[in-house]
């Protein structure tokens, strides 16, 4: 799929500037430019891949990441994520957070001891960036009863009004030491995305820019990329996703390279690692 229009019309324009993989004055230039512009105007958007009553975020709309807790959005922002926990914001596009593949730090009690994926000695993987131990999706029947509990916090999304949902840790397939494969990811992804289109939300792929050529068959809607500035990652989402890729920097160099390659096509914000509400100490945010 070719990228998106900004990105082709910048790529003509500062030839060698985009970033490439991982984690971005001739006349016959001119031409070129004139030429690729109306490709644009006659190339179709990319479309949700849910149902046609289902909503997206709005490209390139001010964002604010808020899943540490939620505070009064700052100016600007139009799009805010939060904690499935919280409430949305008035007036505001919202996509609910829940942690899909991993369990929170310290809430193993909170599942079945067998949906806790554990390695050839019985002891649970944990994902040690984080201390989460991580689910067990290898078989259909465990996919099914972890789709469920997950399925009771989408339901509560959209009982409170959020119009999205970000399932988190789709690449725990990485942190597994091989216990967990992409093909269970995506099986898994597609039983979360068809209960959240069936609740009207529309539902964002979490990183792992590497499925994003499996965006429709997953059926996810847009992207929620970490650190894409960073690591070289923003072109994979956008290839897939179009301008509807939502980007969170942790680091002053990432927010740079991100807007300094997408900040005209793309939401972009920084945030402190911990997510911090505002007032509360370590609290940052930046954007383009």
């Amino acid at each position: 799929m070719p990228p998106p229009c900004g990105a082709r019309l910048l790529s003509l324009n500062s030839v060698g500037h985009r970033h490439r993989h991982r984690h971005r004055g001739h006349l016959s230039l001119v031409a070129a430019g004139v030429a690729a512009l109306a490709a644009c105007f006659l190339m179709p958007a990319i479309a949700s891949a849910g149902p046609s009553d289902v909503t997206l975020p709005r490209a390139h709309a001010g964002f604010d990441h808020q899943i540490g807790g939620a505070y009064t959005p700052p100016a600007g922002v139009a799009v805010v994520s939060r904690d499935h926990n919280d409430s949305p914001a008035a007036g505001k596009y919202n996509i609910c957070y829940v942690n899909a593949f991993q369990a929170q730090p310290g809430a193993e009690k909170d599942w079945d001891a067998d949906l806790l994926l554990r390695d050839a000695n019985g002891d649970i993987v944990y994902d040690d960036g984080w201390g989460e131990a991580l689910l067990d999706v290898r078989t259909a029947d465990k996919r099914q009863r972890v789709a469920a509990k997950v399925g009771t916090w989408i339901d509560e999304c959209a009982s409170k009004g959020f119009d999205a949902v970000e399932p988190d840790n789709l690449d725990s397939f990485s942190s597994s030491d091989k216990l967990l494969t992409k093909a269970q990811a995506k099986s898994f992804t597609k039983l979360l995305s068809a209960h959240a289109h069936d609740k009207g939300l529309a539902i964002a792929q979490k990183n792992t820019s590497e499925l994003s050529g499996n965006r429709v068959a997953n059926g996810l809607d847009f992207a929620i990329a970490e650190e894409c500035g960073r690591w070289d990652e923003c072109d994979q989402h956008s290839s897939a996703f179009g301008d509807h890729v939502i980007v969170i920097e942790y680091a002053a160099e990432g927010l740079s390279k991100a807007c300094e390659g997408w900040g005209d096509e793309l939401s972009i914000v920084r945030r402190d690692l911990d997510v911090s509400p505002a007032g509360s100490k370590g609290y940052l945010r930046e954007t383009c």
